[in-house]
């Protein structure tokens, strides 16, 4: 039931160049967006009169299925800044202490810096199948803040490290023009996606506060996002991320299965979405939370994401004056969701191992 579409490359030509300039001749909020965002008026993707309608794939819109809560932004970032994010992604937040599915497997010395370990090979404009992969290639997941624990799907006291200010700032500010003035970005998993990775169905309900919401960040390569219901098996709602969107998963959508079935590569034939082509402005206005990009620098998160896509989500862990000594909440939602726990996990990214 939760398959992939055939032949979506050909649905949409749209690459994700809807909001790029996020309202012209208005002054940044925080260097990222316009003064407001005029698309969180535009709510679900099957809202014809949003302009957003071409991020649904034709034929795979449930009928009657308008999940309450769920807020789709096309690309709200002003020209230039979703390269901040993407260079924050590879280059600071891949850095220790925070925790990555490489910890595992490599020692740690080489995890420590992984864009220093990789930055060389990736700069390499002939990126073939033949040369050795890089370390930030092989990167998967990274974990910020509050550090999920994918063997036993809880966050604990003892296992933070301090959450990235800008992109704290990033999510409140989304949060904040979405309605949750009181969300404070506490936990954050990355994914690092290739072109045949994928995103298991999956409900993200380890959080102890539902209540808030789940945010999403896209860059780079386009998916296919798929958004269920509360049982697996109820037919899903297929429709396209592109570099830039963000999602809002809120209310009765916050505990809904969702999936992504399917990295895509860029539509017109290009190696990157148009929207990442344009540098930042070389005056940044004052208080920005972005920071400069340098050529060198972008060259490096540019090959990388040829083929690649990174998503950030980033989730409130505690209710509002919530203490970890209160740690029997973590059940008291569980019932609300009625799902076996074994369909509830988060799910991490998952390869072909040869890729």
């Amino acid at each position: 039931r939760w398959r992939c579409p055939s032949g979506s490359r050909a649905l949409s030509r749209n690459d994700g160049n809807d909001g790029e300039d996020g309202g012209a001749g208005r002054r940044a909020r925080g260097g990222c967006f316009s003064e407001t965002l005029p698309f969180l008026q535009a709510e679900p993707p099957w809202d014809r009169r949003s302009g957003t309608s071409d991020r649904l794939l034709p034929g795979f819109l449930h009928a009657g299925h308008r999940p309450q809560g769920f807020i789709f932004i096309p690309n709200p970032f002003l020209p230039g800044y979703q390269r901040h994010w993407v260079k924050q992604c590879l280059k600071l937040y891949s850095r220790k202490p925070n925790v990555c599915n490489l910890d595992k497997h490599v020692v740690a010395e080489e995890t420590r810096d992984l864009w220093g370990q990789s930055q060389e090979l990736l700069r390499n404009k002939d990126v073939n199948k033949k040369r050795p992969r890089s370390l930030l290639e092989k990167l998967r997941w990274v974990t910020l803040g509050y550090h999920y624990n994918w063997d036993n799907k809880t966050y604990s006291a003892d296992h933070y490290t301090p959450f990235p200010p800008d992109l704290a700032y990033l999510s409140e500010q989304v949060a904040a023009a979405c309605g949750f003035q009181d969300f404070q970005a506490e936990a954050g998993i990355l994914n690092y996606y290739r072109l045949d990775s994928t995103l298991g169905i999956h409900v993200d309900r380890s959080e102890l506060d539902h209540t808030k919401p789940l945010l999403s960040f896209s860059f780079g390569q386009s998916a296919i996002f798929l958004l269920g219901g509360l049982k697996r098996d109820e037919v899903p709602t297929a429709m396209f991320m592109h570099s830039g969107d963000i999602m809002v998963m809120s209310g009765f959508s916050r505990l809904l299965n969702h999936a992504v079935p399917r990295v895509l590569p860029n539509f017109d034939g290009t190696s990157l979405p148009h929207c990442l082509e344009v540098p930042l402005p070389d005056a940044l206005p004052a208080g920005s939370v972005a920071e400069p990009c340098s050529v060198e620098d972008w060259q490096v998160c540019a090959n990388y994401l040829q083929r690649a896509r990174v998503n950030m989500t980033v989730r409130q862990v505690l209710a509002t004056g919530q203490d970890w000594k209160d740690k029997e909440t973590e059940t008291t939602s569980e019932s609300s969701c009625h799902l076996d726990d074994k369909n509830n996990e988060a799910k991490r990214p998952r390869m072909n191992p040869n890729s």
